[in-house]
């Protein structure tokens, strides 16, 4: 029997491909099994802050904004800028993004971290190399009421006039917002909404997500302790560098994962890098 099938070769073409559509499907599915963390399944806030370097950090920032925007542009999920920051000379200071649609934070939790960037510095007159840094922050959007409780003594608000890059729609009256939690030093800001008043409230939300999972994860290094566990990789921590010179190549520190096509990555190509990192969680 198995003679005959490999003879016709219209049946073993169909075979070959019904077989590589049920392996993406079992992939696919295995992937969705691995997202079971208590809020994988929600909307997620991801910020991008460049680090020292001025210029070069605040095009790198700008450049990684870009790569999530088209990764998320690629799963079909909506993103709303909720605070646009310009850089002085280029790029940007930093942005906000709220990221809409099923399993975005599960996708996108492992993401957090700093962002290594090797390139010949189209700023730098001697064309030169330079190494760029940005972080990247990653906080569930949490719906439910929670047990975190903020005072108003705590805070320090100030508000600014929205900017934006061109075509954002945003607001260009004073409503914009930034709220510093005095005690913990985080600060969110939010100014995609009309009024103040609307973007004050966005805020605090967005603020009480992140002293939740502040809590949770002081929990979390909390029980490794006592556990004489070593303690997961914190913000600070170099996750994956992207080399344009002397050789193109895209790595991932963690998983060891890597491809040459630098590219086709900051085109939004996250999978390759996502998929491993959720994997070596299970």
């Amino acid at each position: 029997m198995l003679e005959l099938v490999t003879e016709d070769e219209s049946l073993l073409e169909e075979i070959s491909k019904s077989t590589k559509e049920i392996n993406e499907k079992t992939e696919s599915l295995s992937l969705l099994i691995m997202l079971n963390g208590p809020y994988d399944k929600n909307n997620c806030i991801l910020e991008i802050h460049p680090g020292a370097g001025g210029t070069e950090s605040c095009d790198w920032a700008s450049m990684l904004y870009r790569m999530y925007t088209r990764w998320c542009e690629k799963k079909h999920y909506k993103v709303t800028v909720l605070d646009y920051q310009d850089g002085e000379e280029a790029g940007i200071k930093s942005v906000s993004l709220m990221i809409k649609g099923n399993n975005a934070y599960g996708y996108l939790k492992n993401e957090k971290g700093v962002h290594r960037l090797v390139r010949l510095s189209p700023f730098d007159s001697n064309n030169r190399r330079h190494t760029s840094f940005a972080s990247v922050e990653v906080t569930p959007e949490i719906e439910q009421d929670t047990d975190i409780e903020i005072d108003e003594k705590d805070l320090k608000i100030d508000v600014y006039r929205s900017t934006g890059a061109g075509g954002q729609g945003v607001n260009t009256t004073d409503s914009a917002v930034r709220i510093t939690h005095l005690p913990t030093k985080i600060v969110v800001t939010c100014q995609n909404e009309r009024s103040q008043i609307q973007n004050k409230e966005q805020a605090l939300k967005i603020l009480k997500n992140k002293l939740l999972i502040q809590k949770i994860e002081e929990n979390e290094q909390e029980m490794n302790k006592i556990k004489g566990e070593q303690m997961n990789i914190d913000f600070g921590s170099q996750i994956r560098s992207y080399v344009m010179h002397p050789y193109s190549m895209v790595k991932d520190h963690r998983t060891g994962v890597e491809t040459s096509n630098v590219s086709k990555v900051m085109d939004g190509d996250l999978d390759m890098f996502i998929e491993s990192n959720l994997k070596k969680g299970l």
